[in-house]
């Protein structure tokens, strides 16, 4: 463990507690920039808390709950120092899904609750056993495409189920279709104040950081919002007084039944809230010179959502937006998220009835903005010149949270990762390579150009590990070059190959045998030399020749064309 700035060893409570370690390291002069970013960041810590609280079908009041006790619980055992935790447009969803199915009809609010109070507990203890476990790779399960599936998806899904609310009226429907249907159906019944504040509140989201980020858009948007309805006393829905007031502590108990259901959707939780925080840690780590540690992340992240779980909270990520704000005003440490909880804390408990005016289309409007910067459909006219395959794995994914519904959609998404990478290991790139007139090296025909070979030899790359899925296909187009071209030397450009288990091992054996008694012979070429121990410890140099391995094309090339006796391979 390396030393802290002021050259002592943290102790072993520094190293589990990260916060600890930040506070006696603690300089002076952080202290003026963390108080002033702290008070900036709990501008829009309110608003979007009390925003994605709804967007997961939850009092407003939970959003603030889960906002002080995931700030606080993340100070103390996460290891970024400018990150910011919080409730989540992406995972609004993915609770409310969760929750609904198990809340019956003419439950109190506490029902849903503390449902999603076990789901928060759940998705923590699961992400701190995985930080314990070191298995930080989990959050790479999801492909880049098929993140951007999902989360186009559900940006799709999110704007739609807010439209309602944007316009001042609610619909009961289950499903997205059935939810566009019904808001075209009663877009009559719309309220024309609560559509103009709504709109009015996401223009101003939309357009305000265009023109400066100094100042939070989604504060100066909300303010005026609940200031106009205050002083004009607009005929519309509003969020009302909040209690005040904090939670006690407590352990959300649910039925036993419920259990399973919330750990199916945990799963789906865990993974789209790593993936985004391992890549947002990465990213701002990157640009204040700090290595990132996904593992550490995970137990700072798993502990924020318990302490969220243990005060009327729900599930938690971090947050591309708040953390931007924190850093540009001038946050140092931690210490900035505890501030910004404080402000919250203060809200509760001396000035609860601030935001009674505020418009809940307004709060809608917030959920919009917060979905539309989900969406990326950009990258894929970008991702379509290059592999289209790709763009239609995303567009599926998309297609599965729309019409199967998110949690169904996060298991549509992981699917498609796993299948995008055995497509991808199934059938790999092979290709022939040869020499290109005015230039160096060995090439393909992938750009069209035009190959010279020599006669009587093909070179072949395989650019993948040869294992069980893929071995007979490697074996069938090295087949099909054999028929069409009538080689006598076959040179395999092994530089891709990672690995040969037992199935590949044995179709090799079989492929040169009969390559073999039609007079062709096998070469490997840059094959690493960890496999060919592996090849020799499989008993395969008595039918591999172990003077068939070289270096080089080149080596390979000129040991052929060397006549009998002068070290040349044997015919």
């Amino acid at each position: 463990m390396q030393a802290d700035e002021r050259g002592a060893k943290p102790t072993r409570l520094e190293r589990q507690l990260p916060g600890v370690a930040a506070l006696r390291t603690y300089k002076g002069e952080w202290l003026r920039s963390d108080l002033v970013a702290g008070v900036v960041l709990a501008a829009i810590l309110v608003p979007q808390g009390m925003a994605y609280a709804e967007l997961a079908g939850l009092p407003p009041v939970n959003g603030l709950y889960t906002t002080i006790a995931c700030l606080v619980g993340y100070a103390l055992t996460g290891p970024s120092k400018i990150l910011v935790l919080g409730p989540d447009s992406s995972l609004g969803p993915l609770i409310f899904a969760a929750i609904t199915p198990l809340v019956i009809a003419g439950d109190e609010p506490a029902k849903a609750i503390a449902l999603a109070g076990m789901l928060a507990v759940i998705v923590g203890l699961i992400e701190i056993g995985l930080g314990v476990g070191k298995l930080g790779f989990v959050a790479d399960l999801l492909s880049s495409e098929v993140q951007v599936g999902y989360m186009n998806g559900l940006a799709i899904t999110i704007v739609v189920g807010q439209l309602p609310k944007l316009c001042g009226f609610s619909t009961d429907a289950d499903t997205f279709v059935e939810e566009l249907r019904e808001f075209v159906e009663h877009f009559d019944e719309r309220n024309s104040t609560a559509l103009a504040m709504g709109l009015g509140t996401l223009a101003v989201l939309l357009v305000l950081p265009r023109i400066t980020r100094r100042i939070p858009a989604v504060l100066v948007a909300v303010v005026g919002a609940t200031v106009l309805t205050a002083i004009f006393d607009f005929d519309l829905s509003t969020v009302g007084a909040l209690p005040e007031g904090l939670p006690r502590p407590e352990v959300p108990l649910t039925e036993v039944n419920d259990v399973w259901p919330l750990l199916v959707a945990a799963v789906g939780i865990v993974l789209v809230s790593l993936t985004d925080t391992i890549a947002l840690s990465t990213s701002f780590n990157a640009r204040r010179g700090e290595q990132v540690q996904p593992n550490r992340e995970m137990i700072g992240i798993g502990t924020a959502n318990v302490a969220a779980g243990f005060f009327q909270g729900f599930a938690v990520s971090s947050s591309s937006s708040r953390t931007a704000v924190a850093e540009q005003s001038g946050a140092k440490t931690q210490l900035t998220g505890v501030v910004g909880a404080g402000v919250v804390v203060l809200l509760l408990l001396f000035f609860n009835g601030l935001l009674a005016d505020l418009p809940n289309s307004a709060l809608a409007a917030v959920v919009i903005a917060a979905a539309l910067s989900l969406a990326d459909f950009g990258v894929l006219a970008r991702v379509w010149k290059v592999r289209r395959s790709a763009v239609m794995l995303s567009l599926a994914a998309t297609a599965g949270v729309i019409f199967l519904g998110v949690l169904d959609g996060i298991l549509v998404a992981i699917a498609l990762s796993i299948l995008l990478f055995f497509h991808r290991n199934w059938w790999p790139y092979g290709a022939v390579l040869g020499r290109v007139p005015g230039r160096e090296g060995w090439h393909s025909d992938a750009r069209g150009e035009r190959l010279v070979e020599d006669p009587g030899i093909v070179v072949f790359r395989w650019e993948a590990p040869l294992f069980f899925a893929n071995a007979g296909i490697f074996s069938q187009q090295v087949r099909e070059l054999v028929d069409e071209r009538q080689p006598s030397w076959v040179i395999l450009q092994c530089e891709a190959i990672t690995d040969i288990d037992v199935t590949a091992a044995a179709m090799l054996e079989r492929l040169d045998n009969e390559l073999n008694a039609r007079g062709i012979h096998l070469a490997f070429v840059e094959l690493r030399t960890r496999l060919q121990d592996l090849v020799r410890d499989y008993g395969l140099h008595k039918t591999l020749d172990a003077d068939h391995f070289y270096d080089s094309i080149e080596d390979a090339l000129d040991d052929i064309a060397s006549p009998p006796g002068d070290g040349a391979p044997e015919s």
